[in-house]
């Protein structure tokens, strides 16, 4: 029981008669009901709620009333415990789902209604105002406790999904760097499958575009960074999954129809550590984001053979490096970059190409050892730089050039 507040702010113990206790007991039922009744009648929602909630929302409210009239039939010492312990209880029972269900405002709303219920019929009972009084106080306190029951239920229910989320997180984010087949047993329609339904349940669309960008972790502030992260992603409409896996951070970055980065990943770099980051070409979508990644760790793994690449850099302005490190993939993209479209082409291009590139990139040079004019060279490599986009005479375009066609002298690749 509370002790009563006297007008001169003194406290003084005061109980309930047994008669008022009996009446406590026997209007239970009738109380519960007409909570039940007000949250209907009062909330449109309510009605509309499945059998099994509803159900929840009763079991949680009649072992409310209970509690009350338990706690309010004893003499609680000072600072009891008992209260929290009674009104925690009440939300104990309740069915695990009832909290993922049911929102934390909707929640606060039937607290309220089954509160004012509280107040509107338990004071009648009082023998006297002496008895009102502590029921009225009683009332009060016992629903600030099952509000601050329910917050922290539902904060240890945000936690718990917080949790769950970021595991499904790290999971989607395993799977689009592992690829279909990572797993003894896991066709690729499974590992689609498994994709998909993990995504969607974050959130994500699985048929937007999307580049995978890779890169150390940023060693300090870690958490701030990546929810920052989010915050921007979020502020240009984008979706962002992010996963750390040991040494590297890897994260799926989301282009919306419309949207076509071309590989500027703006502040997103920010979330990384030092050292390179790298960005995976555009995937079509979800399923075909493996591609992105498998190029971007590619590059991630040939970086260090560029130190002055920009930050970010693309996956395929690391061509030559990954080639030099064996990815079959950047062998076969340089034979269909800067050789391909010369061969198809037809005409002295290749060999034009090669001759300059073998005399040092030498214009008069490269015309001797062809027995042409200056101008006719000239002719030819610029028509090199309209079929592949790379100009012969860039050092970093001569490279590329240059290793592609060592690429198709040595034929493809285990893999490629």
């Amino acid at each position: 029981m509370l002790p009563r507040v006297t007008d001169d702010g003194a406290r003084a113990s005061s109980g309930l008669s047994p008669a008022t206790l009996r009446k406590l007991e026997l209007a239970a039922g009738d109380l519960a009901a007409a909570c039940l009744a007000a949250m209907a009648r009062r909330q449109p929602w309510f009605a509309r709620l499945s059998a099994d909630l509803r159900a929840g929302v009763q079991l949680v409210t009649q072992t409310g009333v209970a509690n009350f009239v338990a706690w309010i039939g004893k003499r609680w010492a000072e600072g009891s415990s008992g209260v929290p312990q009674l009104t925690a209880e009440a939300f104990r029972i309740a069915p695990r789902d009832l909290a993922r269900r049911l929102t934390l405002s909707q929640t606060v709303d039937l607290v309220r209604i089954a509160t004012e219920v509280f107040e509107e019929q338990l004071p009648p009972l009082a023998a006297d105002e002496a008895e009102r009084r502590t029921l009225v106080e009683g009332v009060l306190r016992f629903g600030r406790e099952i509000a601050f029951a329910a917050a922290t239920v539902y904060a240890g229910e945000a936690e718990s999904r917080g949790a769950w989320d970021a595991r499904v997180e790290a999971l989607v984010v395993d799977a689009v760097v592992r690829g279909p087949g990572a797993e003894s047993g896991n066709t690729a329609r499974s590992w689609v499958d498994g994709l998909v339904s993990r995504a969607s349940a974050l959130g994500w669309d699985p048929t937007e575009p999307l580049r995978v960008v890779v890169g150390s972790p940023a060693p300090e502030a870690h958490e701030e960074l990546l929810s920052e992260l989010r915050r921007e992603a979020d502020s240009s409409g984008q979706s962002v999954l992010v996963g750390v896996q040991g040494n590297r951070l890897v994260v799926l970055l989301s282009e919306p129809p419309g949207l076509d980065t071309g590989g500027d990943i703006g502040t997103v770099v920010e979330a990384f550590g030092a050292g390179p980051v790298v960005v995976g070409p555009r995937a079509a979508d979800l399923p075909g984001a493996h591609a992105s990644a498998r190029d971007a760790l590619a590059g991630l793994r040939a970086a260090p053979a560029r130190p002055d690449a920009p930050r970010p850099v693309a996956a395929d302005d690391l061509l030559p490096e990954r080639a030099l490190a064996g990815d079959p993939v950047a062998h076969r993209r340089l034979v269909a970059t800067a050789v391909e479209p010369l061969s198809a082409a037809g005409g002295e291009l290749l060999t034009t190409l090669e001759a300059f590139l073998e005399s040092g990139s030498a214009l008069e040079a490269c015309a001797r050892a062809l027995f042409v004019h200056p101008n006719t060279v000239r002719y030819r490599l610029r028509r090199v730089t309209e079929l592949t986009g790379l100009r012969p005479a860039d050092p970093r375009d001569a490279l590329v050039l240059r290793f592609g066609v060592l690429a198709a002298r040595l034929g493809p690749l285990d893999g490629s």
